[in-house]
């Protein structure tokens, strides 16, 4: 990694030109993954609303003279380092922003068009595209069923919580644009996902959230994403405005430092229960047949798997490339410290096993609080995200993770059910067959009794199904 305060810049961008450096010699590049998962910046930190969350919009300050535009020389040093890089047949090709359909529709074309010159016999490619939907039209969508791209869609709920803080650049809600958005992506019959962040204005309303995008999106894969804003006593009141601000025409810019949190940010309690809301509706209902991300890796992990990089042991397999080439530790870190260098010098390969990077994934597993590491749900929880961790533990030590609350909420909660699922899958049998547990245990509760989510309210008037409110009734009156 460069040192602090090193600006990546000036060289990167003299060299987005040059020809793009030849696959290292094996030998010389053992510690590489098989594979990895990065995300493309082709527009860097440029987007065309914006959301006041959304700290990416500050890395503008990191190439303040730069256009914000990937050549078509660092396009094709991507595509072709990203496929030789890759030791398994399976690579995924990720587009994210700042707001990605900013390059137009041609750019992902040349970008299509370069993966089936590059890519060797038997390599299997999966596109995919982050975006606020925006501008999504009939031409964009055409070209997302054409080439099957997966489109992940940034939505944050029903309108008035969406629009709390994914506003325009004059600060109007986009809930119209996005779901003009959406519409086009059903009619073309695209594959969607939702992305959804869990911030301040929907914390309390996980069901109500989870059940527009199932019913009214017809949502089948979502992902929720927490909001964890960190600033500094010195930042926190321009943080609070939105990472879009110029205090003395000068944006400011984010970095994983600082104890405090913006305003915006998801309570470490709230953030648990926001996932147990949902759970306990998906657990009745929608196994098998809605994909929430952290359910399915939490299952996974009593498996001892792990897919995503926030709960498993290490990390260090989710670089993000920059507009020019630059290649950071993490779409988390994109700042001078967590640089690991350019493809246009360094082919990405070599990046990706740089003692540095491989350094920077195993500190997630040694650098676990006392606490973590006693912790009775550190086997699927790993501690959680490097970048959460600023709290201090029950001990007074620094690094512990600030949603650890939440997390530990959720996972003990889940148990039950998620160890059900995992006995079903491991006899053969379909683990929505959970959902008939889930009925039977319901059918003994009070329905007047405190839900099983913990929000206070009546197993009748919050997560119980008709039948076992129907069956527990009875049973309470014929008591």
């Amino acid at each position: 990694m460069s040192r602090p305060g090193a600006r990546p810049v000036a060289t990167a961008r003299h060299a987005m030109d040059r020809p793009s450096p030849p696959l290292p010699d094996p030998a010389s590049v053992t510690a590489a993954p098989p594979r990895f998962h990065l995300l493309a910046k082709p527009s860097g930190s440029t987007c065309n609303i914006d959301c006041k969350y959304c700290f990416f919009l500050s890395k503008e300050a990191l190439y303040p003279d730069d256009r914000h535009r990937m050549s078509d020389a660092t396009l094709e040093a991507y595509i072709r380092q990203l496929l030789e890089s890759h030791r398994l047949p399976e690579v995924i090709v990720a587009w994210q922003g700042g707001e990605p359909t900013l390059m137009g529709v041609e750019f992902f074309r040349r970008a299509v068009a370069l993966v089936e010159k590059h890519r060797r016999p038997g390599q299997v490619v999966q596109h995919t595209f982050q975006t606020n939907g925006i501008v999504l039209d009939d031409d964009w969508c055409a070209f997302f069923k054409e080439h099957d791209f997966l489109v992940g869609l940034s939505v944050d709920g029903p309108r008035e919580l969406h629009d709390a803080y994914r506003v325009t650049r004059n600060g109007k809600g986009t809930f119209d644009l996005v779901m003009a958005g959406w519409s086009q992506l059903r009619r073309h019959g695209v594959r969607f996902n939702v992305l959804c962040t869990v911030n301040a204005a929907n914390q309390a309303h996980g069901r109500r959230v989870y059940r527009f995008f199932r019913d009214e999106l017809h949502a089948e894969w979502i992902q929720f994403i927490p909001i964890v804003e960190r600033a500094t006593p010195e930042t926190l009141e321009i943080a609070n405005l939105g990472w879009s601000e110029r205090p003395k025409d000068k944006r400011l810019l984010y970095t994983q430092t600082g104890s405090l949190v913006t305003n915006r940010s998801v309570g470490g309690a709230q953030y648990g229960q926001f996932l147990v809301d949902v759970f306990e509706d998906w657990v009745r209902h929608d196994v098998g047949r809605v994909y929430v991300q952290l359910f399915d890796v939490t299952l996974e992990a009593y498996f001892g798997r792990y897919k995503l990089c926030i709960h498993a042991p290490t990390c260090g397999n989710g670089p993000a490339l920059e507009h020019n080439g630059d290649l950071y530790a993490c779409d988390h870190y994109v700042e001078p410290r967590y640089r690991l260098g350019n493809i246009h010098e360094r082919h990405m390969l070599e990046l990706v096993a740089s003692p540095a990077q491989r350094k920077f994934g195993v500190d997630k597993r040694d650098t676990l609080t006392a606490q973590c590491q006693r912790c009775e749900v550190r086997p699927v929880c790993n501690g959680g995200c490097p970048k959460d961790r600023f709290a201090t533990s029950q001990e007074g030590e620094p690094g512990h993770n600030y949603l650890c609350e939440g997390l530990f909420h959720f996972f003990t909660h889940t148990r039950p059910a998620m160890r059900h699922m995992a006995d079903l899958f491991a006899g053969g049998r379909a683990p929505a067959e959970v959902m008939e547990w889930v009925a039977a245990e319901d059918r003994k509760r009070d329905a007047y009794g405190p839900c099983t989510c913990g929000s206070g309210r009546k197993f009748r008037f919050c997560h119980g199904t008709q039948d076992a409110v129907a069956t527990s009734s009875a049973a309470t009156l014929g008591a």
